[in-house]
């Protein structure tokens, strides 16, 4: 992959609100980061997620969170899944449920990600999401309904606030050479 570091990354906000992109169930990472582009990071970006919805490498904007069904990042142990929907500006994801794997490396990357049984019925393409991480809980701004999801261990939510494992690592060791 082009690239690796963490300048993709977005300063940690305990709140919120963007444009709301709905994945149906099952997004497999292959889908979010194109085998066939992996040894290329701007083709990989114009193909992003194109096979579920055409117009989404073209159009989603930074700040934009994507509302998904369940297992959402399955598949192959794609890392590059996470970075990418980064590079395109995703801000957050929301999901009835994640796969292991990216549910790791999305938090990793510090890409906040919430769990919520049923959310994705209750979002349509364009509505606005208001997000409370630390509260877990997401608003939609048309219909006014506000859900609880499954708050984030305190571990984890300190790896998003530190800006992902990497750079709270790189604070660890600078912090021991004191």
């Amino acid at each position: 992959m082009a690239f690796v570091g963490t300048d993709i990354i977005k300063d940690y906000k305990d709140e919120l609100e963007g444009n709301v992109w709905v994945f149906p169930d099952n997004v497999d990472t292959d889908v979010i980061s194109p085998g066939k582009y992996l040894d290329n990071l701007e083709e990989t970006l114009k193909h992003t997620c194109e096979s579920l919805i055409k117009e989404f490498p073209d159009k989603v904007k930074d700040g934009d969170i994507i509302v998904a069904g369940k297992n959402f990042g399955c598949g192959s142990s794609r890392e590059t899944a996470a970075m990418i929907l980064q590079a395109k500006g995703i801000s957050a994801i929301v999901a009835e449920s994640f796969a292991r794997i990216f549910f790791r490396s999305a938090i990793a990357r510090a890409l906040p990600i919430l769990e919520i049984e049923g959310i994705c019925s209750e979002f349509n393409l364009g509505d606005i999401i208001h997000i409370n991480i630390p509260k877990a809980e997401v608003k939609n701004k048309r219909s006014g309904k506000t859900f609880q999801g499954q708050k984030i261990h305190p571990i984890l939510l300190d790896l998003l606030k530190e800006g992902g494992l990497e750079q709270k690592l790189i604070k660890e060791i600078k912090r021991d050479k004191e």
